[in-house]
């Protein structure tokens, strides 16, 4: 998890920088955008405190290795469905679902049902029956 530590480390230290740069363009008179960005940064930096932690604990991934062949990352990823339609649906039921907020809560309904709708197709896609071969 060496990568995405640095990944986190770099998104703390550009926030907190454009805050600081956001406060000293701004006169530190709109605190709204300095405070977001500040906070957007101690995000990044539990995330990556978080990361760093585990990646301690946990032994060096294939990723992380120098000296790893393809091989070493191989295993069963799970089953899943070439030619699925689910997922744009999914979409579309979010998509409805939030432009609903925005408009009207009937909208917002009908987009939920069609989220939840769609979210249980596509986990139920390749189920077959219990005793199905």
């Amino acid at each position: 998890m060496k990568t995405e530590v640095k990944i986190f480390v770099f998104l703390v230290v550009f926030f907190v920088f454009f805050a600081a740069f956001y406060g000293v363009l701004t006169s530190f008179t709109e605190f709204t955008g300095v405070v977001a960005l500040f906070l957007t940064g101690m995000l990044a930096a539990l995330i990556g405190f978080y990361l760093w932690q585990t990646g301690r604990k946990l032994p060096l991934r294939p990723e992380d290795n120098p000296d790893a062949s393809q091989a070493d990352a191989e295993g069963d990823y799970g089953h899943f469905h070439p030619h699925s339609w689910w997922p744009l649906a999914v979409a579309g039921g979010g998509a409805i679902t939030f432009v609903g907020l925005a408009v009207g809560w009937w909208l917002a309904i009908i987009g939920i049902f069609l989220l939840v709708l769609s979210v249980v197709g596509w986990v139920f896609e390749g189920y077959h029956g219990e005793y199905a071969q």
